[in-house]
């Protein structure tokens, strides 16, 4: 994924792969460490998931440009309170200020959020997206990620088991993806 606005002939950033899972009661939302420019591996250990909102209630991960998701997970946080922790709500009014608001326009992030019932891939084109079949990936490893889950998820039952095979594989193929997983559960 490009995070550092390519097309001013700045090096690209890569990195990130992100995957939820939703099942069995479970929800999952993971990510690799790796922040890579170039070719080089910026930053192995870079945390991309984590808990927000009242209570922490709710799980995000990111992939672009951190200071770009960091301005998101503090304009969904506002968001969240605003709509009393409806996550649905607060997902749509962030998605309509990121693609309307000047400044926010500009953000280059993606994130799949979820609480104990809802999972969902933001983007800045206002998509508000609920993954088919409770899979989710987002990231430079994402579609790697997202096969894999999408094949073990007949033979596994345990959502935190998928997504960290899924990042195994996504961290073997995908150069620009780590296997130092952080990971934030959610029960039903």
């Amino acid at each position: 994924m490009d995070n550092s606005g390519a097309s001013h002939g700045l090096l690209q950033w890569h990195g990130t792969t992100i995957i939820g899972v939703k099942k069995g009661g479970r929800t999952v939302i993971a990510g690799d460490g790796q922040v890579s420019m170039g070719n080089t591996v910026m930053k192995p250990n870079a945390r991309k998931v984590r808990r927000i909102g009242e209570g922490g209630k709710v799980i995000a991960g990111f992939a672009g440009a951190t200071a770009d998701a960091f301005t998101l997970f503090e304009r969904l946080e506002k968001k969240l309170e605003q709509y009393r922790g409806q996550l649905m709500r607060a997902a749509v009014e962030l998605a309509k200020d990121w693609r309307t608001d000047k400044y926010l326009r500009n953000l280059e992030a993606l994130m799949i959020v979820a609480d104990a019932e809802t999972m969902l891939i933001l983007t800045g084109n206002g998509d508000v997206l609920e993954p088919e079949g409770g899979i989710a990936a987002i990231g430079s490893g994402g579609n790697y990620a997202l096969a894999a889950a999408r094949a073990l998820t007949d033979y596994e039952d345990d959502a935190e088991t998928i997504a960290r095979r899924a990042m195994q594989v996504a961290a073997e193929v995908c150069v620009f993806t780590n296997d130092r997983v952080t990971l934030e559960t959610i029960e039903d």
